[in-house]
């Protein structure tokens, strides 16, 4: 991003203005905004830190939640830091590239949250209701058949979008009422009919959130009913299905109010509006690794057992003074 610089072509560049109700008060968003992005850099570094150094945790379920911490360690860095900018320095200006680019990678990285959430959902599956195959069933090259199709559904469907957004003429109107660039509020600009871009982005969310959203609820349908049927044997295994849940509720709702915020108005507050769609890509990236290690037993061990160390570290050379 790049400051603003006199009049721009509403053709070439965009001026994102989220929050500007705030008017001086803007600023001062820098401050819970890099505090929050402080704690999803190190909250995900630690837990991938600590998933690829242990080897005892290099197993399916772990590496899926470090792809987990990797989705929400990458998809900040896209957006976070050029909204700090534009927070501290008033720097709003962006060109049309930039935006398409941003959102690209934007929605790209966001779609993989609860494709990801999928995955663990399918993991838990064949380790409570087909036990005896579990190793079998995640094996590389049978779990890249639930992996693949999906993986090529996000890309495919988010390249759609970005394609038919590039090609739009915009009015005069070059201001952007958001804080980074997103899909629903750049086509909002577009001159003549976006009838076709609606409807895409309506498909894509249904094609992705809301199907993996089917498909997760069904599993755990079936796992509940599993351990139900086999008594309390079941119930230790059921732990980690909660923390999944756990992270998907909050996801969900948080989604689901940025979604329906840009189509039912009524009056809602422009700035309440900007502040659910950061949330819904932001919040997870802080959120996830935070429940990830608590409610996950050998993770939290890890962690406890890295900042005893830290500690005894930290005391060591004051006890040899002494």
């Amino acid at each position: 991003m790049e400051p603003l610089k006199g009049n721009v072509s509403s053709h070439k560049y965009f001026i994102l203005d989220g929050f500007n109700e705030l008017g001086v008060l803007r600023p001062v968003l820098f401050i819970p905004f890099f505090i929050m992005f402080i704690v999803s850099l190190s909250a995900n570094s630690l837990l991938l830190y600590i998933i690829v150094s242990q080897r005892s945790l290099h197993s399916p379920m772990y590496i899926l939640i470090a792809g987990m911490a990797c989705v929400d360690l990458s998809l900040p860095l896209f957006f976070i830091p050029n909204m700090l900018l534009s927070f501290l320095f008033d720097w709003r200006g962006i060109s049309l590239s930039g935006c398409l680019v941003q959102i690209y990678f934007v929605h790209l990285l966001g779609t993989f949250q609860s494709t990801l959430l999928l995955w663990m959902a399918l993991d838990r599956y064949f380790a409570i209701c087909t036990p005896l195959y579990y190793h079998e069933s995640m094996a590389l090259p049978r779990f890249l058949k639930f992996v693949i199709p999906l993986m090529i559904r996000n890309v495919l469907m988010i390249s759609v979008v970005v394609a038919l957004a590039a090609p739009l003429s915009f009015c005069a109107v070059n201001v952007i009422n958001h804080c980074f660039c997103e899909h629903m509020a750049l086509v909002e600009l577009a001159c003549g009919s976006t009838a076709v871009n609606n409807l895409v982005g309506l498909l894509t969310v249904f094609l992705i959130p809301v199907v993996d959203f089917i498909i997760i609820t069904a599993s755990y349908i079936v796992i509940f009913s599993s351990v139900l049927s086999s008594g309390k044997s079941g119930v230790k295994a059921l732990h980690t299905c909660v923390t999944h849940i756990v992270v998907m509720t909050v996801s969900l709702i948080i989604i689901l109010t940025a979604f329906l915020s840009y189509r039912i108005r009524n009056g809602l507050p422009s700035a309440v509006r900007v502040f659910f769609s950061i949330m819904y890509l932001f919040f997870p990236s802080c959120f996830n690794p935070i429940i990830y290690g608590i409610r996950t037993t050998e993770i939290r061990q890890h962690i406890l057992k890295i900042l005893t160390c830290f500690r005894f570290v930290q005391t060591v050379p004051y006890s040899s003074e002494t």
